[in-house]
């Protein structure tokens, strides 16, 4: 089950298709190019970043996914990372990365 943050981050290479592809994932539909940035599955590390078809596999069909990233590549997505993980920083002094985005 996919959930949605309340606050989105979005990478420039996807702006004008962000609602394209935020229905696709949320039909399961296969996406080419479209990376996510999620709580992490490890709660000893602070995000995950998966390619959207990873969706699709079992194990993230039985758990909430919370997206609270869209990139169009890996490193677009690991910049966005960069830029959430100072901007958590930056407002609470701290890496509480799940308790920033409830």
């Amino acid at each position: 089950m996919i959930k949605w943050a309340d606050k989105l981050y979005v990478g420039e290479s996807i702006l004008s298709r962000k609602e394209k592809v935020m229905r696709s994932l949320e039909n399961g539909k296969i996406t080419f190019a479209v990376y996510l940035i999620t709580h992490a599955t490890n709660r000893d590390n602070l995000l995950d970043i998966i390619n959207a078809n990873e969706l699709s596999f079992p194990y993230y069909q039985k758990k909430e996914c919370v997206i609270i990233g869209l990139a169009g590549s890996a490193s677009e997505a690991k910049g966005l990372v960069t830029d959430m993980i100072e901007e958590i920083y930056r407002n609470t002094g701290a890496f509480k990365v799940r308790e920033y985005f409830q």
